[in-house]
């Protein structure tokens, strides 16, 4: 099994689905281990003559920042906020998501620069190894002091309490900590704030919603391709005259990519009797293009975030500083997310409206693309169904990032509900992979019905792959299996 050393090293999301996906162990670099161990003995030796209150490591939290904690409190001071704080509630995370989390807060821990022990981190690693995956609810994040709910219910096994999901159950965390012989960690100063401030939860969210976003920018060119030549489209607006005189690069790309796949095409070549086609064909360049843009660009604000010190406060002990700030703000992430959710319901919106074209009875095939219309209501209804879904995609895409609710007492005046951002983004992704998956459904059937004309070898080497597990459709049938298919196809690739 391989091995990711937790380090200083820029981790990217490409690494992040390569760790996940390859059930990599992570284990912690001497280098950070050194950087961990040297925070803490700093922030150890200041707590003997600190002479000054320090928010969190000697304080209350939030508008209690002002209560000086005694000496001896202060490890049941950190005890009681990661308690404390686990109010979340709504539905469970998915698991995939919340072992993002533990890497994530794992990393940010490492940099040293936050006064965990050394055991803290390693009891992180573990779980992360073990497949211990805690149990974390959506709601109850603000996303401004950090993701302080669902980080707390992350954080609740490692002082053994909470639930984990472990071996294919949820269990409470202290008996599967009794069967492996794990002790509750005793938190030091300042840990559970470490623990729990930060935006880990809201990364985690942005880096599964990237990996499938690059997945399904894919897919809509491949789709849209499949589409275009189904439709009998013209190619002219993919060439690359048009793409030199407005140069966004998302918008060459995947006219380039488009001119690919439909390379050697026979229905591509033929002559057209139509002068041009809808924009929800003739525009995939600009219309895709412009979430590729929007994709590339909320990767950088993501892997610049997932590569950050988040909690608060930031110790620094080369400078021989605490310093309480706001690094556990979400708003970068909060803006970014809200960004990738519009780009990604655009990809649904458009194709939404190829697949209403491609029923429409146009261009030599048939009404609702089915041999016999009529005795047969054939693909009338999936389109329905994908209507339905993008109109739900736009409600999801009124921003987040423009509210803010004060909380503890006006001390939290402004906050970033990044996290509602997060939840619905994955909603936003999961609703555009089932559109285009529809759309293939759709345009498998089409390009059907041109033969024996073929399309290219690209495109016809994906309609043969997915015609092994979605049929060609003679009459009508049970609709729903097939359009799940549909979604599995489009996931497994």
């Amino acid at each position: 099994m391989a091995t990711y050393y937790i380090s200083s090293k820029k981790i990217t999301i490409t690494k992040i689905d390569e760790i996940i996906s390859g059930h990599h162990h992570l284990e912690l670099s001497p280098e950070s281990e050194h950087a961990v161990a040297k925070c803490r003995r700093y922030l150890d030796s200041k707590m003997e003559d600190i002479g000054r209150p320090v928010y969190g490591v000697t304080t209350g939290f939030g508008s209690l920042c002002n209560i000086t904690i005694p000496e001896e409190d202060l490890s049941a001071l950190q005890h009681n906020l990661v308690m404390s704080h686990a109010c979340g509630t709504g539905e469970k995370v998915r698991p995939e998501i919340v072992k993002i989390m533990l890497l994530l807060k794992i990393q940010s821990l490492s940099y040293g620069y936050s006064g965990v022990q050394t055991a803290t981190v390693r009891r992180l690693i573990d779980m992360f190894n073990n497949d211990i995956i805690p149990v974390v609810y959506q709601q109850g994040s603000l996303g401004a002091s950090g993701d302080l709910a669902p980080l707390a219910h992350m954080s609740l096994p490692l002082i053994g309490m909470g639930e984990v999901e472990y071996q294919g159950k949820i269990l409470p965390a202290a008996q599967v900590w009794e069967s492996l012989g794990w002790k509750p960690l005793r938190l030091q100063s300042k840990e559970g704030l470490a623990l729990l401030n930060g935006t880990q939860f809201m990364s985690a969210h942005a880096v599964w919603s990237l990996i499938r976003s690059r997945k399904l920018s894919g897919w809509a060119d491949r789709i849209g391709a499949m589409s275009l030549d189904a439709f009998d489209g013209r190619i002219e607006p993919f060439w690359p005259q048009t793409h030199r005189v407005r140069p966004h690069k998302g918008q060459a790309e995947t006219a380039a990519t488009v001119m690919d796949l439909l390379e050697g095409s026979e229905l591509i070549r033929r002559k057209k009797e139509h002068v041009q086609d809808p924009y929800s064909f003739r525009c995939i360049p600009q219309v895709h293009g412009a979430s590729k843009d929007t994709i590339a660009y909320v990767e950088s604000v993501v892997e610049t975030e997932i590569n950050s010190a988040t909690d608060n406060p930031t110790v620094f002990p080369d400078e021989d500083l605490i310093i309480s700030a706001g690094n556990f703000h979400g708003q970068p992430l909060a803006i970014a997310m809200d960004m990738l959710a519009i780009a990604l319901a655009e990809l649904a919106d458009i194709s939404e409206r190829r697949t209403y074209k491609l029923i429409s009875g146009q261009r030599g095939l048939p009404k609702f693309l089915v041999a016999k219309p009529g005795l047969n209501s054939g693909f009338m209804i999936p389109q329905y169904t994908a209507a339905s879904i993008v109109s739900q995609n736009k409600g999801l895409c009124a921003p987040a990032s423009v509210d803010s609710i004060p909380s503890s007492q006006g001390q939290e005046d402004h906050v970033s509900m990044g996290a509602n951002a997060a939840t619905k983004l994955v909603r936003v992704v999961e609703n555009t992979e089932r559109v285009l998956a529809i759309e293939l459904f759709n345009a498998a059937q089409a390009l059907d019905f041109r033969r024996p004309a073929h399309s290219s070898w690209e495109i016809e080497k994906i309609h043969a792959k997915y015609r092994k597990s979605v049929p060609f459709i003679q009459d009508d049938t049970y609709m729903h299996p097939l359009i799940e298919k549909s979604v599995e196809f489009i996931r497994g690739e």
